[in-house]
């Protein structure tokens, strides 16, 4: 046998070998079409359909910068010690911070189905009273952790779950200046069963049965939750047409069996200018506060407006005061660099009447002036 006629027999075995191979190979199936994600246009801009149901999501949320100067009592700045000598000082107030928001609707035979969630997520040096704990004697920046403050439910004008109380949500709040609570207007963050009623020609009216949340903060005296099977009740009613609104809610501790209300009238003076003025009014004219009328004294009244230079540039102006001499005054520029992206720069003073003293502000923060003044500089990027 010479090499020629090996190499020929050994190619044809390998070709025999092939065949019997490939007559016992799988078969790979067509990929499916790929489903891709289609857009819902019905609830607004933003919206897709989560693949293979009917229910429309929407994500959102934003990241936003502070720059904070000046006292605290302004809300805008913070104290520390200086950490060679001791002696207390001023320092900057910084906070990132970024929001995570989720929209779903879907239609039902019951109506819409709704939900939405907005969890917070912060970095800073100041915690809600505008000082570090006087117990570190600092004012370190540290991760202040997770904040749930929205996640309800919604079935046609039926609310539940976490929501801000309806005595602050229904008539609005106090301005668009980011201190609007230098003289504060009702408790935000609470559980909700509340039912919200529509009945057209411009009137509207909510419900609202509420849990509350935390403590007063002033002199650290005082429950801000329910402590019974009794809940906190709001109750509003509103007047809507194209020159504004005209609003009224009205509140009930049960925790410390007191009431409170206020009412609103909005005004849309012209295309570029907008004003409001709102008057609160509370039985509890004492420490401490409830929930709910958390002013100094019986009644406080905030007012303001927005001027829209153009469609990019605002201006915004909140005034405020209480029974108790306490004064506040918040007044800011927004710009919109590009869509999306805002610069907001504020300058805030306030006048403390009886609303800074007691023992929940140590003397080393110089929280107890009572004149402060301050500055804010916002950089938020929303999507």
């Amino acid at each position: 046998m010479n090499i020629k006629s090996l190499l020929l027999g050994s190619a044809a075995a390998l070709i025999a070998v092939s065949g019997a191979r490939a007559a016992d190979a799988v078969t790979v199936a067509e990929p499916e079409p790929a489903e891709y994600v289609k857009i819902c246009d019905v609830y607004g801009s933003g919206y897709f359909y989560i693949p293979g149901t009917e229910t429309c999501l929407r994500i959102g949320g934003y990241v936003r910068y502070d720059i904070g100067v000046g006292d605290v009592g302004s809300f805008d700045g913070a104290r520390t010690f200086d950490q060679q000598t001791g002696k207390a000082q001023g320092t900057f107030y910084k906070n990132a911070r970024f929001t995570l928001k989720t929209w779903t609707n879907q239609e039902t035979e019951l109506g819409t189905l709704k939900t939405y969630t907005e969890t917070r997520w912060n970095f800073g040096n100041r915690n809600g009273y505008g000082v570090s704990t006087a117990a570190d004697f600092g004012n370190d920046a540290f991760n202040k952790g997770t904040s749930l403050n929205f996640a309800w439910i919604q079935l046609g004008g039926l609310r539940v779950g976490k929501d801000e109380s309806a005595f602050n949500t229904f008539i609005g709040y106090a301005g668009n200046v980011i201190q609007d609570t230098i003289v504060p207007y009702g408790g935000f963050d609470t559980n909700v069963v509340q039912y919200y009623f529509d009945a057209g020609n411009g009137f509207s009216a909510v419900a609202s049965l509420e849990e509350g949340s935390g403590n007063t903060y002033t002199n650290g005296l005082g429950n801000d939750s329910i402590d019974s099977y009794v809940p906190f009740v709001v109750g509003g009613v509103k007047y809507t047409q194209g020159w504004g609104a005209i609003t009224g809610v009205v509140a009930y501790d049960s925790t410390w069996e007191e009431w409170s209300g206020k009412v609103r009238l909005d005004v849309n003076a012209t295309d570029a200018i907008s004003l409001f003025i709102m008057a609160g009014y509370g039985s509890d004219d004492n420490v401490p506060r409830n929930f709910y009328k958390q002013w100094g004294g019986n009644w406080a009244v905030w007012g303001g407006g927005t001027y829209k230079f153009n469609e990019k540039t605002s201006f915004n102006l909140q005034a405020s005061v209480d029974d108790d001499k306490n004064y506040g005054v918040a007044a800011n520029i927004a710009y919109d660099i590009v869509p999306g992206l805002t610069v907001t720069a504020e300058v805030d003073w306030d006048h403390f009447g009886h609303f800074g003293d007691g023992p929940a502000f140590v003397n080393w923060t110089n929280a107890n002036k009572k004149d402060s003044v301050g500055g804010l500089l916002r950089f938020q990027r929303s999507f």
